[in-house]
């Protein structure tokens, strides 16, 4: 599939985490087999005003592209004057959270509660579109709550203000994370659009993907949580099933975070390594070991061992 003039290699996208999909982790995810990978959310402000700490989100790397920056904001002007900051690094996608749930996205007006405010959505989305040297994508959710699921006539506004794909979590904005993410509506989405449409929520493996893509007719799906600790999940082959392909793959993150990261953000990293071992033999130990390093040698020397300590 294509999404304006970017083509993607396949059909399976990593969804932007917050505090999690950092450029190490896109490249490992990007290596076991997601098409696309897209940052963490990065606030319209901060790029604007050239926040130091904003513009280190922005940091990108050859083997990871095609890669899609994800702006948030509820600012037309301001996310059109992000956008256009965002056109010096060369991204191959500009996409615009409208899904967001979080209540200190929300309260500001931003991420989910646009969907409350399609005249303002629209006007961000055609600011964006205007500024943007690359095509720009859309990601919301299936509207504000049961009672007022507005998705399909949000995701055909955002088709005519430019959006070139439009990405739908299929949870409501009162919903969060909780409940079932229903498929339907990404469904009836994709009917109503000629743009890309990506379905996002609650997959968990490949096949599951798969099976996803079959009965929705979607061009591509977004997976998020089910890829942490387990870049796997754009695999066919999926999870390895010894402890010693598990740990191959946490120390391949570890050098990718030596060598793109950084190491005095122990807690951060802390989160991605000790999911890798969730379910194994001995987990509990050794997760406990991986939460009580001290540094980033600490945190080595533990990854190093050869095997999984017994419970």
């Amino acid at each position: 599939m294509s999404i304006g003039n970017v083509p993607l290699s396949g059909r399976l996208i990593l969804a932007p985490l917050a505090g999690y999909s950092d450029l190490p982790f896109r490249l490992l995810c990007r290596r076991h087999g997601a098409a696309l990978c897209v940052s963490e959310m990065i606030s319209s402000h901060g790029i604007a005003y050239d926040q130091a700490a904003t513009n280190a989100l922005l940091v990108s790397y050859p083997e990871e592209r095609p890669v899609s920056f994800q702006l948030f904001g509820a600012d037309a002007a301001i996310m059109a004057a992000a956008a256009d900051r965002l056109n010096d690094y060369h991204p191959d996608l500009i996409d615009i959270n409208m899904g967001c749930p979080v209540k200190k996205v929300t309260k500001r007006g931003g991420g989910a509660a646009l969907m409350n405010d399609p005249e303002l959505a629209e006007r961000i989305i055609s600011a964006v579109v205007a500024a943007a040297d690359c095509p720009v994508t859309v990601k919301c959710r299936i509207g504000p709550d049961r009672a007022n699921i507005n998705v399909t006539e949000f995701a055909r506004m955002a088709e005519d203000a430019g959006a070139a794909a439009i990405t739908v979590h299929g949870r409501t904005w009162k919903q969060g994370f909780s409940g079932q993410a229903d498929w339907r509506q990404i469904a009836r989405v994709k009917q109503a659009v000629s743009i890309p449409v990506i379905g996002n929520g609650d997959i968990s493996d490949y096949h599951q993907a798969q099976a996803r893509l079959a009965a929705t007719g979607c061009d591509a799906v977004m997976i998020g949580r089910a890829a942490l600790g387990n870049p796997w999940v754009f695999s066919p082959a999926g999870r390895p099933g010894s402890p010693e392909g598990i740990l191959a793959t946490a120390r391949q993150h570890m050098t990718l975070i030596a060598e793109h990261g950084n190491t005095t953000h122990l807690g951060a990293i802390k989160n991605h390594i000790g999911r890798y071992y969730k379910g194994m033999p001995g987990a509990a130990r050794f997760r406990a070991a991986i939460y009580q390093a001290t540094d980033w040698q600490a945190l080595t020397a533990i990854l190093n061992t050869v095997s999984v300590p017994s419970d």
